[in-house]
């Protein structure tokens, strides 16, 4: 069958002109036969004959000076079926001057006339009805093919969003969706239709409707809609365990003139979590750092990306990103520029928070007003086979950095903090929390500058952040490995985490541990599985989930709070205060000092010792053996 269709293929001028050949010779004798009224010819054969070979040498003889077997038919165009036209009524003219003028219609049988006439419109109409088939048979085939390869789409949402994208999917056949039922909850919707559509249940229904419709993508178009009632939605779109994906902002796409398709993406986590997002106040909380020069320490990476892109934002005299890795730096600076061009000031320091003399070289001579303190060493496990480079980088680092500011006169200094600096169990929360004892002392101590620390749980999508591994593992087909079945996690976005850390410096009076009320914490076996739910695929049978054991230095759960610490309001009803801890400042420099000297002589042994001593809850030893309370509730995502 295959040679069969190959050999066509190869010979489908000579088939398209036998085929051409056959319609000609059908006119001719329909045409002949009708106007004779001798259908077997047995009276007109001679004049029949010789006219059907004139009529078959101009045809031949026209289409070939025509070209009209060097096309494609199946692309065919109206310009195309013009010239097939035009060719025909060529040929039929050729025919009728040889005839007239050879004679051979004799004048007894009155036919010449209407013999032109009929085969000049019955060639005409079969030549290009055969080419018309021809072509809707190929446009049809394609599109059955399409429609077969396409997933069967269903759409969240009876709204303009909804209609937007239904009439984009309508005039771009080429994308990859059919849609197939619409779910709305409004009732006056039901069983009605939109662009073609069918509005067939509500969000209540939304698995039945997936089984009866056999829809392959949910599509969620809904803009306006409650945290509450969206997770809702999502969570019954996991149930599917069918791929999802979301339009964000949809109409700003819709005035924006992007293409809406492209703006689709696959529903993350944080579209699941379930609270309100944090939003920064600009108007109320940003004003300090208008007309500002700023420095981001970590400017490159995920907190500190975003704290320069939403710094930006603020109009800053000056914005100075400092970081130790030339790419990620590199990465901001080139997205600034596309952005805001010349419009903002800024520059890039290839530095390190441990050099203090480029620091000081930094803060003489740029006047700086307010730092973000975001760079450090912050992977659990490296760190705990690292923990040297733990005290050097994040201990030393913010107390050369903080003492330069307060050097030079800064106004806010704010430190990015840990949830796994309470209580900590591995190194790298044990020098996050040495570093908020730090600020607290600098607060306590400073005249001019404001030093305050920001504690927050795991943020989404950040640099060793647990989900770019999870769909990572699932884009692999799996398995994907979480340490503990019972695990649990605080969790926000980058953008919230940033949110946080730029209010937090507005309400810095000096020394305060500010933490963000983070809503209920997440099982990572129950975020781990709806991963794989919204990328279709159903958990522990297409993808493997697989418990590998907790790491070096990791909780079953973290803690927003010391037990000693006390929570205070701000006016930010997201937002509290920590009671400051009191502790001696000359046994603190005293440790200090020792671990300064047993981190640079690399003996870990030591290194952690001295931890302990300046951390009186920093268990160490009970790493991996964590229970969760009784008290503890969790989210599910």
């Amino acid at each position: 069958m295959l040679k069969l269709l190959s050999a066509i293929k190869q010979h489908r001028r000579t088939i398209l002109f036998l085929c051409d050949l056959i319609l000609w010779n059908l006119s001719y004798y329909l045409s002949f036969a009708i106007n004779a009224d001798d259908f077997l010819l047995s009276k007109t054969i001679a004049p029949f004959l010789w006219g059907l070979l004139t009529a078959n040498i101009c045809y031949t003889a026209v289409f070939m000076l025509f070209r009209l077997y060097n096309k494609l038919w199946r692309y065919a165009d109206i310009e195309d079926f013009f010239y097939t036209a035009i060719a025909s009524l060529t040929a039929n003219l050729a025919f009728m001057v040889i005839t007239m003028t050879i004679g051979f219609f004799l004048p007894e049988f009155n036919l010449g006339t209407r013999v032109y006439i009929t085969f000049a419109l019955m060639s005409a109409f079969f030549v290009m009805m055969f080419r018309i088939i021809y072509r809707l048979n190929k446009i049809l085939e394609r599109r059955n093919l399409a429609q077969k390869a396409k997933k069967r789409l269903m759409v969240i949402g009876a709204g303009e969003g909804a209609l937007s994208v239904l009439n984009e999917l309508a005039k771009t056949p080429g994308n990859e969706y059919i849609p197939v039922c619409i779910v709305d909850d409004d009732k006056e919707k039901l069983h009605r239709r939109i662009a073609g559509v069918e509005v067939a249940g509500t969000t209540y229904e939304i698995p039945d409707i997936c089984r009866e419709y056999g829809v392959e993508v949910i599509l969620f178009t809904i803009s306006q809609i409650s945290i509450t009632d969206k997770k809702r939605i999502l969570d019954a779109c996991t149930q599917t365990h069918l791929e999802v994906k979301i339009i964000p902002n949809i109409y700003n796409l819709m005035t924006s003139g992007v293409p809406i398709t492209s703006s689709m993406r696959q529903v993350e986590v944080e579209d699941l979590l379930g609270r309100e997002p944090v939003v920064f106040d600009t108007e109320k909380y940003g004003k300090y750092i208008i007309g500002q020069t700023v420095l981001v320490t970590g400017g490159g990476g995920s907190i500190g990306s975003e704290l320069c892109r939403q710094i930006a934002r603020l109009k800053p005299r000056h914005l100075i990103i400092l970081d130790i890795y030339e790419n990620n730096a590199y990465e901001i600076q080139q997205e600034l520029i596309r952005k805001h061009g010349s419009d903002l000031s800024f520059e890039v320091q290839i530095a390190s928070v441990r050099d203090r003399k480029k620091l000081e070289h930094i803060f003489a001579t740029r006047h700086i007003d307010v730092v973000f303190h975001a760079a450090a060493h912050k992977h659990v496990p490296l760190m705990e086979t690292n923990p040297e480079e733990a005290v050097k980088n994040n201990v030393f680092g913010t107390l050369k950095l903080a003492e330069t500011a307060d050097k030079y006169k800064v106004k806010n200094f704010v430190q990015i903090s840990t949830d796994k600096a309470v209580n900590p169990t591995s190194v790298m929360g044990a020098s996050k929390r040495i570093c908020e004892m730090i600020i607290q002392m600098m607060g306590r101590r400073s005249k001019t500058t404001n030093f305050v620390a920001v504690r927050f749980g795991n943020v989404l999508g950040s640099n060793g952040s647990v989900i770019p591994l999870f769909k990572e593992q699932i884009r692999t087909g799996g398995p994907v490995t979480v340490t503990h079945p019972d695990i649990i996690r605080y969790f926000m976005t980058i953008p919230e985490a940033v949110s946080l850390v730029l209010t937090a410096g507005s309400l810095a009076k000096g020394g305060e541990i500010f933490i963000l009320d983070m809503g209920e914490p997440v099982k990572i076996r129950v975020l781990a599985e709806n991963l794989i739910r919204l990328s279709g695929f159903k958990p522990y049978d297409d993808i493997k989930i697989e418990y590998t054991g907790l790491r070096p230095g990791e909780k079953l759960y973290e803690e927003l709070l010391l037990n000693e610490e006390g929570i205070t309001k701000t006016d930010n009803k997201k937002i509290y205060i920590g009671k400051p801890i009191d502790f001696s400042e000359d046994e603190f420099f005293i440790h200090l000092k020792n671990i300064y000297y047993a981190a640079n002589n690399n003996d870990k042994d030591e290194v952690e010792k001295i931890i302990g001593e300046m951390i009186p809850t920093y268990h160490h030893e009970k790493t991996g053996t964590q229970s969760l309370p009784d008290d503890i509730e969790t989210g599910e995502v």
